[in-house]
């Protein structure tokens, strides 16, 4: 039976807590953060066992440490943990970026780098906070390792068999080549929805606007609805990719733009059966 220390037990981490506990992969799930009355929430709700009130103790004593906060506080969390740190503990994280987290742990944890394997879920939503956990979250949902040639075997099966036991279907694949897929299919659309939300704020006309907004604006803005904090580490850790993908949409609507300015049927049309096609083939 395994000891489980969370730092961030939100949306992710109460997921995988409860996760844990439905299982019986865990006999001990013990909860970290930053707010209090969320921490509050997730003995409640019976996501975690106990808050840690020995914070020292407990990351010698855990089998698993599980990094469910913002990336951007990824350094500072593995400074926090690195001295007390058995050699028998697994740490493993829940970031949508991955190049910079690698980095930090390499860094931090030095000749104990190996006991680290990053993750991440694809199972996310604009929801956050224990009180948005729930039990089937990860059920069928993907889950991406990136384990390296410095990575432990006991890390990558035991982080395997934490997410497996949750339902989730697991991949792996390289740090470098999970940043660009999902700068792609993650991280540009949210900014997307952020942008366009933002640009109806800035509206004098914006409460007309939203008045009259129906299911496809819904659908489309939903993850606006994302955590800030969350997104702003995100973009900024994902940087070069980010911008990457950026250029090549700026040119799809330079494309699409002249393309409406000329009134060139064909190219419109042939734009948005492209799209049709592809979005239809992969639902």
């Amino acid at each position: 039976m395994n000891k489980i220390l969370i730092f961030g037990v939100g949306l992710i981490g109460g997921s995988i807590a409860l996760a844990a506990k439905k299982s019986a992969f865990a006999s001990d799930v013990v909860g970290v953060g930053r707010n209090k009355d969320n921490l509050y929430d997730a003995i409640k709700l019976k996501l975690i066992d106990r808050i840690s009130d020995d914070l020292k103790k407990d990351i010698a004593e855990a089998h698993i440490i599980v990094i469910a906060s913002p990336v951007a506080q990824f350094p500072s969390i593995l400074k926090t943990i690195q001295p007390h740190l058995s050699s028998h503990t697994i740490i493993t994280d829940v970031g949508s970026t991955k190049t910079d987290v690698i980095k930090s742990a390499k860094e931090i944890l030095g000749l104990q780098y190996s006991q680290f394997i990053g993750g991440h879920p694809i199972a996310g939503s604009e929801k956050h906070g224990a009180i948005s956990a729930h039990i089937d979250l990860f059920k069928n949902k993907n889950v991406i390792l990136t384990p390296d040639e410095d990575t432990s075997s006991q890390a990558k099966e035991t982080i395997e068999t934490l997410w497996k036991n949750a339902g989730a279907v697991v991949s792996n694949m390289s740090y470098v080549d999970h940043d660009k897929i999902f700068s792609t299919i993650s991280h540009l659309p949210h900014l997307l929805a952020f942008s366009l939300v933002d640009m109806i704020t800035q509206r004098a006309n914006a409460n007309e606007l939203l008045k009259f907004a129906a299911s496809g604006f819904k659908d489309f803005t939903r993850i606006a609805a994302s955590s800030p904090e969350m997104w702003k580490d995100i973009t900024l850790a994902n940087k070069k990719f980010i911008l990457e993908d950026i250029k090549h949409f700026e040119n799809e609507i330079k494309l699409l733009k002249e393309a409406i300015e000329h009134e060139d049927i064909k190219k419109i049309l042939t734009l948005f059966e492209n799209a049709s096609k592809t979005r239809n083939k992969w639902s």
